[in-house]
């Protein structure tokens, strides 16, 4: 049986190429039917605030944007105890951080799900504010969600063709349609700070 299973994916839509994790979970229930005892959840930057869905969950399936010092748009799978680690290894992001510290924290309180899966893909770019996931990037999406398709039938959760509604993702305006279709070009918005205050060109 598998219990309670989590899939959250983490990170910050506003910084490309981050807000990877949160757009599998969001096509995870655009594109399928999930059953009963599955939760799926955007975890965004919330930090210790997801420590309630952890002590529910025996089974904690995470997408996020990894530096894994690899090529962009590489998928790579980790599991088990080495989770934490890879999370906190090449720190991209004040939520990479958080989210270690959140594994550690319901470990040190005895109710860390059993099962981890890391589904993490190199991100090619970080720094454009307001910037959509790259090409590469994005292309991952579907392979991703394959992958934790897969790890639920394997527990005999089959999941199906459709749509799983949810209070728990993001709200339809933030969404990757909406969000990408109405930000500004880079030529009508600065992409990487607020242009009043970089340096002055020699």
């Amino acid at each position: 049986m598998a219990g309670n299973v989590l899939i959250m994916g983490i990170g910050n839509v506003l910084w490309a190429d981050e807000g990877f994790g949160v757009r599998c979970v969001e096509h995870l229930a655009q594109h399928w039917s999930i059953p009963d005892g599955v939760t799926l959840l955007d975890g965004g930057t919330q930090g210790l605030y997801l420590l309630p869905f952890l002590e529910e969950a025996d089974t904690l399936i995470v997408f996020d944007a990894i530096d894994y010092g690899l090529e962009p748009g590489t998928l790579k799978i980790v599991e088990g105890d080495a989770v934490p680690r890879f999370m906190g290894a090449k720190k991209m992001s004040l939520h990479q951080t958080g989210f270690q510290d959140v594994i550690a924290t319901a470990q040190l309180m005895g109710y860390c799900p059993e099962e981890l899966l890391l589904i993490g893909c190199q991100p090619e770019e970080l720094e454009d504010y307001g910037g959509g996931l790259r090409e590469v990037v994005s292309a991952q999406i579907e392979p991703a969600v394959h992958v934790a398709l897969t790890r639920l039938a394997q527990m005999g959760v089959v999941a199906k063709p459709g749509r799983t509604r949810s209070d728990l993702l993001a709200d339809p305006s933030i969404m990757q349609g909406a969000y990408e279709a109405g930000r500004p070009s880079e030529e009508e918005a600065c992409r990487t700070g607020d242009a009043r205050f970089f340096p002055a060109a020699d």
